[in-house]
């Protein structure tokens, strides 16, 4: 059984603007396929009934997902458990340590910075949260041409991605989201070419000499949430 904390909308009968996502926070480790189907069963409720938009914070089991991009040969050690995402992107591993974010939001509407029916600036608007919530721990996150998700220059030539993007609509509700990586084992990465990049490593926020908890790390995030998505 997962247990979840909810974080009620702080919205009231008399305001103009739609209420503000709930935020659920999955305590332990969540199966994977357990949270497809209800990322799924509640993306559908949005549009059907008009269920509460949600933010889903959640930690995985070591785990690869396959977007509708990724290839076989994307898959160089198949260590971990395997699964078909459906969202957008390649090859993503998730595990423990890494803040993984599910995003479910009515698109149909405008969200502070991000304007209606508009997937590219839905992804630069989730870009952006990720860069805000970094900055809160002093860490320049930054986006690369050609490449998805969120990426640290350390120096010396060296780039490495701390953040992964991966997101589906359906009938102009998003599901899927991101993935921050705060403490995983980057070892589990070596199984994989993570969203087909060679050239490039991956990172974390205590990798980079930090060692915020995962509390900290979502009240960085519900914080910045505001800043672009109102």
């Amino acid at each position: 059984m997962i247990t979840e904390t909810t974080t009620p909308s702080t919205a009231t009968g008399a305001d103009i603007s739609p209420p503000s996502p709930e935020w659920r926070v999955a305590e332990g480790l969540t199966d994977y396929p357990a949270a497809l189907e209800q990322m799924r069963a509640h993306a559908a409720a949005i549009r059907a009934e008009g269920a509460p938009e949600r933010i889903w914070l959640v930690e995985h089991p070591p785990t690869y997902t396959a977007g509708t991009s990724s290839t076989p040969e994307g898959l160089v050690d198949p260590r971990f458990p395997v699964f078909q995402a459906g969202r957008g992107g390649q090859w993503t591993y998730h595990g423990p340590g890494q803040r993984t974010a599910y995003v479910m939001l009515d698109l149909d509407r405008p969200h502070g910075t991000v304007p209606a029916r508009d997937i590219r600036a839905f992804v630069h608007g989730l870009e952006e949260w990720i860069i805000r919530a970094l900055d809160r721990f002093n860490v320049r996150g930054e986006r690369r041409e050609g490449r998805v998700g969120i990426w640290v220059d350390e120096g010396g030539g060296r780039e490495n991605k701390i953040a992964a993007i991966g997101v589906r609509v359906t009938r102009w509700v998003s599901w899927h989201g991101i993935a921050l990586n705060v403490e995983p084992d980057l070892a589990h990465f070596a199984g994989i070419i993570p969203c087909g990049i060679r050239q490039h490593g991956v990172t974390s926020l205590w990798a980079l000499g930090l060692t915020p908890s995962m509390e900290e790390v979502d009240s960085a995030l519900k914080s910045a949430w505001a800043e672009v998505f109102g």
